[in-house]
């Protein structure tokens, strides 16, 4: 079920004929209710790196053209990472996009994806499963202190060092639930958190597999370039680093006559909403318009970085 849907739209305002990105395709929940407004002279391009969700998005697809007949959009899907759009995408050729962050629904309830604790499986984790270093090859090749490092930095995790330490004395570390039942015995959970003590790590190490903060500061970079003036930007962010991003991108941009701010908090699910889909509890939704301004490439290097370097994990 897509998070903050009516929102979302409310903001991208849809105009039909017009082109507009999902930059994060997922089950093309967003995308087929975008497809609804665009009408046949319009163009709906999507990204996603995994092959997994594209199947099940083209599904979607067919369906709806059965529908909408005659009345349906020319649909784009690309199986890259957004941060690669515009390898696709002309400057200031797109009248909105949007982007979901973090993981999808599908990722998370397929057990042997390894997203999630909550069904033993190995530890991948990989949003494209067809290349790139697994979360077992991190968990089991890094240093200790790299170890702890990107579980404080990308899980915001304060006992870091001692989980880091446990799971190098546990190595090999090869499945979801063997990870958890090391991080719960060193790190067991605090009175006042609500959550697993794995989650955190669990959140870290898919960040830092699939790169996602510096894919979500590039395509923020990239946004004020290919769309047109007064087109919109609409980002859902699930944790506090996604959503800094965001906010700190937009604020840059709101200062230097790039962006025109329509969020100056962030929206955020209703009850009812929460009720019906409890992952959109921690969603928040920014949305900004692209100013007059003429904008070309930025000239200095995205700020939020990751701190660790890449490694040919073997």
């Amino acid at each position: 079920m897509p998070v903050l849907l009516e929102e979302a739209i409310q903001f991208l305002r849809i105009l039909p004929g017009g082109t507009y990105v999902d930059a994060t395709l997922g089950l093309g929940g967003h995308s087929t209710a975008i497809a609804r407004l665009l009408g046949p002279k319009g163009h709906l391009i999507a990204f996603d790196r995994d092959p997994e969700a594209i199947e099940s998005a083209e599904e979607k697809f067919a369906a709806l053209r059965e529908q909408l007949g005659s009345q349906m959009p020319q649909i784009t899907i690309h199986a890259a990472a957004f941060a690669e759009m515009a390898s696709w995408v002309g400057p200031q050729s797109i009248d909105g996009i949007l982007a979901d962050f973090g993981v999808s629904s599908l990722q998370l309830d397929t057990a042997q994806r390894g997203f999630s604790f909550q069904a033993d499986a190995p530890l991948d984790m990989r949003m494209d499963p067809r290349g790139g270093a697994t979360a077992e090859q991190v968990v089991n090749q890094a240093s200790e202190e790299d170890l702890a490092n990107l579980i404080y930095e990308f899980g915001e995790e304060r006992r870091s060092r001692r989980i880091a330490r446990a799971i190098v004395r546990a190595r090999p570390v090869t499945t979801t639930a063997q990870l958890a039942k090391v991080v719960a015995a060193c790190a067991p959970t605090i009175k006042s958190d609500r959550i697993h003590p794995a989650t955190r790590v669990f959140q870290a190490l898919r960040i830092y597999v699939n790169g996602e903060l510096d894919q979500i500061a590039a395509l923020l970079e990239l946004a004020p370039q290919l769309l047109r003036p007064a087109g919109r930007m609409v980002a859902i962010s699930f944790h506090s680093l996604e959503d800094r991003i965001v906010k700190d991108a937009f604020r840059e941009g709101r200062t230097n006559g790039t962006w025109l701010v329509l969020t100056p908090k962030p929206v955020t699910a209703t009850e009812e909403e929460i009720q019906s889909n409890p992952r959109s509890r921690s969603a928040k939704l920014r949305a900004a318009e692209r100013a007059e301004k003429t904008v070309g490439p930025s000239k200095k290097p995205g700020r939020m970085k990751e701190k660790f370097l890449r490694r040919s994990w073997n």
